[in-house]
This record gives structure tokens, sequence and C-alpha cells, in this order.
């Protein structure tokens, strides 16, 4: 029985960066062995075990057969004649199928170590068009690294698109990859490469169209990068790539319809659809009046949520890609809701006797709280 570490641990190590999660590969063992030895199963289409002490994940070494359409139709053959070489062919790039063993010495049978110092990504074999999956993966590999790919491979994505493969993704395998590429430092590079093979159309329709005018394609990458750079949350950066549907006819509509076809989470969808709605009001917000900074406050439940406020002024900011303008809305927005918030509507409802004035009153109350911080007259 031999192991090998390999995948990204490998990739990230030859490259310098800080590895995450080590994953190792076993040859010439069965899962009688790998049980006899301690280690938990856990695998559920193949064999994977967890180490006894380390709990890292241990997989047998393994060839695959295409059995139908998608990322889920294959057979898998783990058994003790499998080489480790047959098991890196079944991966995606080249810059994946990199093993070391456990003098430290790299196997490297494919090129990958090459790939890495020339920023390439490359697939390994043919086998790559067989997982749609792989789409999505080499372009947020693309948003992680800045690596260009390899013009075979490009065309082998686009062959992938047309024979109707990217159409067998599932909804929420799609959104875990586009959640991974979208924290990426250039989330642009993904979603560029996703519209260059085609997969785009297929995965995101409604940004698709939204994108067909050059000047708003140019701009939305502008923004995503711009949101990445200031390292804002996941739903800001999902808030900021739907900004670009704002062009479209009815673009709440198209939103909403993206947001299903992905399964995006709720907190995501929900701060998208504010930021298209409330954009251009706080684009304003340094010219607007207490009346309506209030009304702004109050149509984006920022009494209660003052933290996805915050997120919007945030989405705004990148869409804007951090112009001063921005910015001097930002400021006065975020001071007059302090003020605003600091309200005592509890002491307003006691003094009340007219419960139906009590709304009126602290509205009134708030309006002066932000005239009185913001000098507005």
């Amino acid at each position: 029985m031999k192991i090998y570490a390999v995948g990204g641990a490998v990739r990230d190590e030859l490259l310098g960066l800080p590895v995450k999660d080590r994953d190792y590969v076993v040859v010439g063992a069965t899962p009688e062995d790998m049980t006899r030895l301690g280690y938990k199963p856990v695998g559920k289409d193949f064999p994977v075990f967890l180490h006894p002490k380390t709990h890292e994940e241990y997989a047998l070494a393994r060839t695959e057969r295409k059995t139908a359409r998608g990322y889920r139709g294959f057979q898998v053959y783990a058994a003790p004649d499998v080489t480790l070489e047959q098991d890196l062919s079944r991966r995606d790039l080249t810059i994946n199928a990199i093993a070391r063993d456990r003098q430290g010495r790299v196997i490297d049978p494919y090129g990958g170590v090459s790939d890495l110092k020339r920023g390439v990504l490359r697939h390994v074999s043919p086998a790559f068009a067989e997982d749609p999956v792989r789409i999505l993966r080499v372009a947020r590999f693309a948003a992680r690294f800045g690596f260009k790919v390899a013009p075979a491979t490009l065309r082998l994505m686009r062959a992938m698109v047309d024979a109707g493969e990217a159409d067998a993704l599932v909804a929420e395998r799609v959104w875990q990859e586009l959640a991974i590429g979208l924290m990426e430092a250039s989330p642009s590079k993904m979603f560029a490469l996703l519209r260059n093979c085609g997969a785009l159309a297929r995965v995101l329709p409604e940004l698709a169209a939204a994108w067909t005018p050059a000047g708003q394609y140019a701009r939305s990458q502008r923004a995503l990068d711009f949101a990445a750079a200031r390292g804002y949350v996941l739903e800001v950066r999902y808030a900021v790539l739907a900004c670009a549907l704002s062009g479209l006819e009815a673009p709440e509509q198209e939103l909403r319809n993206m947001s299903a076809r992905v399964r995006a989470p709720a907190d995501a969808r929900d701060l998208a659809l504010l930021a298209l709605r409330q954009r251009e009001q706080i684009e304003r917000g340094a010219k607007l009046g207490a009346e309506a900074v209030v009304a702004l406050h109050q149509a984006c439940d920022a009494w209660r949520r003052p933290a996805r406020f915050d997120q919007l002024l945030q989405t705004v900011e990148s869409c804007n890609t951090g112009r001063a303008s921005s910015l001097a809305a930002a400021t006065r927005l975020l001071a007059a809701l302090r003020a605003a918030r600091a309200v005592d509507a509890g002491a307003i409802a006691r003094r009340e006797a007219e419960p139906h004035k009590i709304a009126a009153r602290l509205r009134a109350a708030r309006v002066a709280a932000v005239q009185s911080a913001l000098a507005v007259k």
C-alpha cells in the first residue's frame, strides 16, 4: 500500500500558497485494508476514508467510466490494481493532477508543474468532457489564479456546451461553483470565461442577455473586481452581479428567475432585489432632504436591518467603482441612519395617547433627528 498527497494541496504548495485541506490517494489497498487500519469510511459514490487521528480524506485509487449525461453519470472502479497515474488521469486539469509521495518527491505524469509555471489551465485528457461541472471549475480557477485557458481546453469547453452538457448541470452544483468563483480575487475572469465558451447563456441566460451591450459588460466586470478588492461578502458580490439586469425590461422578475434557477440563498437574492429598486435613490443620497432620507431608510427596512443597509451601500459603491459621489452619499446616509435609530420609539409610543398616531409621531421624530444630524434645511 502506498499513500500520496494529491490535488489542491500539492498545487498550492508548489505555488507557495497556504494549504487549507489535504487529500490523499491510496494505491494498492482495499476497503477492508483501510478499515482494519482504523480509517472510517465516509464515501457514498466511491471508497473515501477519514484518517483516525487527523480526519483528513484518503481515497482509494480509482478510475471512472461515463454511463450517462451530467456529472453523476459515472461508474467507478476502485481496486488495488489501479495505478496512481490512472487515478490522476481522471482529474480535470493538469495543475490538479500532481502528486507527492511520503519522501517529498513530486509525481507529475501530465505536465502540471510546467503549466503552473506558465500560468495555464489545461485539461488532462478527453475525459474532461464527461463532466460538465468542469466547465465551472475551470472558470473559477481562472478567477482564483488569473491563469489563461489552453486553446485546446477552451475548444473542448465550447464543444461541451454545444453538445448540451451544460444543460445537465443541477442548480445546487451551479450555485456552489458560482459562489466560490464570486469570492475569488478576480471574479470577473470567471464570468468572462463562461461567456467566452458559451456556458453563461446556459446557466445564467438573464445575465447573458444583460451583458449584450459591450459597455454594460465592461462595467459589470469592473464592479465585480472592485467588490472583490474591498473584500465584500458573497451577498454583496451577487448583488453587484445582479445590478447588470437593470437594463432589461423587467429587471426584478429577471433577477427572481435567475436566483431561482441557481437556487441562490434568500439573503443574496433579497439584497440584489433591494439594490435594483433603490440604487438610483442611494446614488442621490448626498442631495436628498431629510424626509426623503427617512423614506429611503424605511423602504430598505434599515431600522431593523442596519447591517443589510450597509451591504446595500457597498453594492452601490461597487457598481460605481468607488466614485467620490457614491462615498459621499454612503457617508451621509449612514450618519442619518445612526441619528434616526437613536430615536426612542418606545418612549414615543408610551407618550402617545392615540395609538393610530404613533407611526406619524415616530416618523416626524426621525426626520427631525436626521435634520439635526445633517444640518438639512
